[in-house]
C-alpha cells in the first residue's frame, strides 16, 4: 500500500499537470484574441486612410474648381482664428 505522503505527492503532480494544461489553454485563447484585435486594428486603419484620401480628393477638386473662393475662404478663416487668438 502507498503511504499518505505518496498519495499527496501524486495528487500534487496531477494538480500541477492540470494547471499547466489550463495555463496553455489560457495562453492560446489570449494569443488568438490578440490576433483578432490586431486584424481589426489594421482594418480600421485602412478604412481611416481611405476616408482621409477621399476627403483630400474632394478638397483638391474644390480648390481646382473654385480657386478664388478657396483663397477667400482661407483668408476669412485665418482672420477669424486670429481674432479669437488675440481675445482668447
Amino acid at each position: 500500500m502507498s503511504t499518505t505522503g505518496d498519495q499527496l505527492r501524486k495528487q500534487a503532480e496531477e494538480v500541477t499537470e492540470d494547471l499547466q494544461k489550463m495555463g496553455g489553454t489560457v495562453r492560446d485563447a489570449a494569443q488568438e484574441k490578440l490576433e483578432q484585435v490586431g486584424e481589426k486594428a489594421v482594418e480600421y486603419c485602412e478604412q481611416g486612410q481611405e476616408k482621409v484620401h477621399g476627403a483630400a480628393c474632394v478638397c483638391e477638386q474644390f480648390l481646382r474648381q473654385r480657386p478664388l473662393t478657396s483663397v477667400l475662404l482661407a483668408a476669412g478663416i485665418g482672420w477669424l482664428l486670429g481674432r479669437f487668438w488675440k481675445h482668447g
